[in-house]
């Protein structure tokens, strides 16, 4: 990741947010989460256009309902347990720090992580086996990298010679070396929508960056308009990667485009840091992409990072959640452990901060992209295996709060977070513990609902009723002892009110 940050039907939310939108898409989201990994400062981009297909405008409406998703990179940078591809970019820059023997002089560096290609054979890997664990955990949809950066394809490519199923990669003799074919394979197998994450950039390729000139940072290192005919054979090399993505792998959902400084001169905004370094056009003639990836695959969502349009159908914000509802379609993306990609011993979140971040995001229309990096071998590490398994304990419980729901006033007061289903039946009121063990407290008072008139209260995961009163614009409950004695709760508890 590390890249620029990059959305049912345009009246989701309703007019009378468009104005808290426009103010909040203006400004750096805040609610960061907590990460040592090396994402930069990213902002979600203004000016959103609604997509016009109808058969889009059903996909979109589909996955916002799905509310929870797996996010993986991987790639051959696992052997070395680094950040995926940043390390070759000549940016001084806390993630674009070199390591190891190599560090000390740049060509021999890059030569060394390329070499990777010729070690990688992850003889561990089993998408079954993560498709499961996803399941279980509550996920419903997968993005996967089938490029990063540094232009190694994780897929059989016919492009270039710099791929997974190529002869200098030992896994290319495994019957499942075509590992993006084998994930969404097996996710699709459960039921999951599928993703393709794609990386605009590609630092092995000469079509970007040329070795008649040194890379000077992470764009493009000559002048498109200057050498109109290398800037072609990009374009031309980009969109025949994608087009096998989109033709060879069956049925894709989300076309998930990365690396946003890629993009028209023109639509660059001065008041966004990390888009003023972008000096040059790198137009990749995104309607041309995006034309052939709907021929090939109808619906298809397209998700072109920060940069504004027709071609960006969800905002993305990176490792951050936004402080109040937006009025469009969005997904935080964020790591499980402190890295987008494998470290080993990678401090991993626990599951009481997952649970409550995609309380959160939800509470405030948002889908959460959960990521966790593969790693040399082909496998997570354990704690993900656990983490998951804790998810979905909580998820088969109180998932009716949060699938298929809506953000309703007043959003969230103290620790309480607000959600409601589309038929609009049922409100839920999520109580966020402060341990990983809820102590069920004997009484909660929290705000109604706007416009909800609650006829009954009931705990999620509980059939005793529970005796309740309204004392001015809130709603007291009282909590029987039975039910306060109960241990299966962790991390938060659900209020279910109906009408």
């Amino acid at each position: 990741m590390n890249s620029a940050l990059q959305q049912h039907h345009p009246n989701y939310y309703g007019k009378a947010l468009r104005p808290l939108m426009i103010m909040l898409l203006s400004i750096i989201l805040s609610t960061a989460i907590s990460t040592k990994a090396s994402a930069q400062h990213h902002n979600v981009s203004a000016g959103y256009i609604p997509p016009s297909d109808p058969a889009v405008q059903q996909n979109l409406a589909e996955w916002q309902d799905l509310k929870f998703g797996l996010f993986m990179h991987w790639g051959t940078y696992s052997q070395w347990g680094i950040v995926e591809s940043w390390s070759l970019c000549p940016e001084d820059e806390g993630w674009t720090q070199r390591r190891g023997e190599h560090a000390g002089n740049y060509v021999d560096y890059v030569k060394a992580y390329e070499n990777l290609q010729t070690t990688f054979n992850p003889t561990d890997f089993n998408p079954e086996k993560w498709a499961e664990a996803a399941k279980q955990a509550g996920m419903k949809y997968v993005v996967f990298t089938t490029k990063h950066h540094d232009g190694f394809a994780m897929f059989d490519t016919k492009q270039n010679n710099y791929n997974i199923t190529d002869t200098k990669t030992p896994f290319s003799t495994n019957p499942r070396a075509n590992v993006t074919k084998e994930i969404f394979n097996a996710f699709r197998a459960d039921n999951f929508k599928v993703g393709a994450y794609f990386s605009k950039p590609d630092w092995h390729t000469e079509y970007y960056w040329w070795p008649y000139f040194p890379p000077k940072d992470r764009n493009v290192n000559y002048d498109p308009l200057k050498y109109p005919e290398r800037w072609q054979q990009f374009r031309d090399f980009t969109y025949n990667q994608i087009e096998e993505l989109m033709t060879g792998y069956g049925k894709v959902d989300i076309l998930w485009l990365d690396g946003g400084w890629v993009r028209p001169l023109a639509s660059v905004d001065t008041t966004v840091d990390w888009q003023r370094t972008i000096k040059t056009e790198q137009d990749i003639d995104m309607p041309r992409i995006a034309q052939m990836a709907r021929k090939n695959q109808p619906g298809i969502l397209v998700v072109d990072r920060t940069v504004a349009g027709e071609f960006e159908n969800y905002v993305t914000p990176e490792q951050t959640v936004p402080a109040q509802p937006l009025d469009i379609p969005w997904e935080s993306c964020i790591t499980m452990g402190n890295s987008w990609s494998y470290v080993p011993d990678d401090t991993y979140k626990p599951a009481r901060d997952i649970v409550h971040t995609l309380i959160k995001i939800v509470s405030r229309g948002g889908n959460y992209l959960l990521n966790i990096g593969p790693g040399p071998h082909g496998d997570w590490d354990p704690v993900a295996y656990e983490r998951l398994e804790a998810i979905g304990k909580w998820m088969a419980l109180n998932g009716d709060g949060i699938y298929n729901t809506r953000p309703i006033a007043p959003y969230s007061s103290d620790a309480f977070y607000y959600t409601q289903s589309k038929d609009q039946k049922h409100s839920y009121v999520f109580s966020l513990s402060e341990t990983e063990k809820v102590t069920v407290s004997n009484t909660y008072r929290f705000p109604i609902p706007e416009n909800f008139p609650v006829k009954k209260v009931e705990i999620l995961g509980e059939d005793r009723a529970l005796k309740w009163k309204t004392v001015g614009n809130e709603i007291e409950v009282s909590i029987p002892k039975k039910v306060q004695q109960n241990q299966s709760f962790n991390h938060a508890i659900t209020f279910k009110l109906s009408v």
